[in-house]
């Protein structure tokens, strides 16, 4: 059979190896061939390359014959991927695949690569001592271009179909615990960034969302707050944005002594305004640094945040806990998961239990007294 349409190699008793032409690399100009081990009977994987070859004739898979992984992921990121994520997400698809996907198998033909060639790939990161998620979040993405090629009838196939990925590990929640949070909450209050705090952990924001509100977010009369963007800072340059979904523009009622902080805030601001950058981009922001420009999440997290935490005697957590702990707080208290979801921005009040399992003992004990004061009392048993 021509090499150029495709062979049937014999490779031992019922095993075949089927191999379909795809043309010559680019710069090596070697030859590229689609490889698939069959087992059964020859008229079996006499099917299989004829399937292959009607695929080909049919134009599937033609036009990326040529194509290497690396040219075929810029297109991807460029038209598939930038026009409809945050920008956030689009430098971290495209910082995930530059650092890990890339450099093994970038230069490899888009339509010659095999499963076999992305194991490695993934195996290369946990022997980097890269986590399981980092490694299921690489797969993730490579997954989405992959079946976005098929979709563009640049591959027959998907070769990351049957790759093993490493089970991901449940890592316990960090969260401060009442006490805790009041301890946290008193250190903070004689800090300057009382109201970042304060804010922080009684609404459950992000802290790309509270870092980007605005005054004129603030309705006074009913004392909420309009989640409608988050602030990131790419290659040296603040810009607002999205949020992280449709679901996280939302309203938030403030406790009353926040929003007594946030109106001190403003009055201090009001007579600090002459000494600020009149023509900086973001004077509107509530928090700001003394020049009146955004806070740096990183900054704000090594200067004030963690000597909060040492200051106090707390866990050393993430400033993301601050979220995660004032959805324990709310759940155990009592305040129905829908409302709490709603808070958070989260797509369900399902999706906010099961992240918050933790806390459900306590709401079914509690739950429990309550049916059984409702049911029993005054009855005897």
């Amino acid at each position: 059979m021509s090499r150029k349409v495709g062979q049937i190699i014999a490779r031992g008793e019922r095993r075949w190896l089927v191999r379909v032409y795809l043309g010559r690399g680019r710069e090596t100009r070697k030859r590229t061939y689609h490889n698939r081990t069959i087992y059964g009977s020859l008229r079996y994987a006499q099917a299989y390359l004829t399937k292959r070859l009607h695929e080909r004739d049919l134009c599937r898979g033609v036009q990326g014959q040529q194509v290497t992984l690396d040219e075929f992921l810029d297109h991807w990121l460029k038209t598939a991927v930038k026009p409809k994520v945050r920008e956030k997400t689009y430098r971290d698809y495209a910082a995930m695949l530059r650092r890990y996907i890339r450099p093994p198998i970038g230069a490899k033909i888009m339509a010659a690569l095999s499963p076999l060639e992305i194991q490695a790939a993934y195996q290369n990161m946990i022997d980097k001592g890269l986590s399981s998620r980092t490694v299921n979040y690489a797969h993730a993405v490579l997954r989405s271009a992959m079946r976005q090629a098929i979709r563009w009838q640049l591959l027959f196939n998907d070769p990351t179909q049957g790759v093993q990925l490493p089970r991901q590990q449940c890592k316990e929640m960090r969260v401060l615990t009442t006490e805790q949070a009041r301890a946290f909450l008193s250190i903070a209050s004689q800090t300057p960034q009382a109201c970042i705090f304060a804010l922080a952990l009684t609404t459950g924001m992000r802290p790309s969302e509270y870092l980007a509100l605005c005054w004129q977010d603030i309705d006074w009369e009913h004392g909420t707050v309009s989640v409608v963007r988050s602030l990131h800072k790419n290659e040296g340059q603040w810009r607002f944005d999205d949020t992280k979904r449709i679901r996280s523009r939302r309203l938030v009622k403030l406790q009353s002594w926040v929003l007594r902080l946030l109106v001190k805030l403003k009055h201090e601001n009001e007579g600090a305004t002459a000494e600020r950058k009149s023509d900086f981009e973001f004077s509107d922001l509530i928090f700001t640094t003394p020049r009146g420009e955004p806070i740096n999440e990183e900054y704000l997290v090594k200067k004030h945040f963690k000597p909060i935490l040492r200051e106090a005697g707390l866990p050393d957590i993430r400033l993301y806990d601050l979220r995660h702990t004032f959805a324990t707080l709310a759940l155990t208290v009592g305040v129905p998961p829908k409302v709490v979801s709603e808070q958070l921005g989260h797509a369900s009040a399902a999706f906010t239990l099961d992240t918050y399992s933790h806390v459900l003992p306590h709401m079914q004990a509690e739950a429990a007294a309550k049916m059984e004061a409702a049911l029993v009392n005054g009855l005897s048993f």
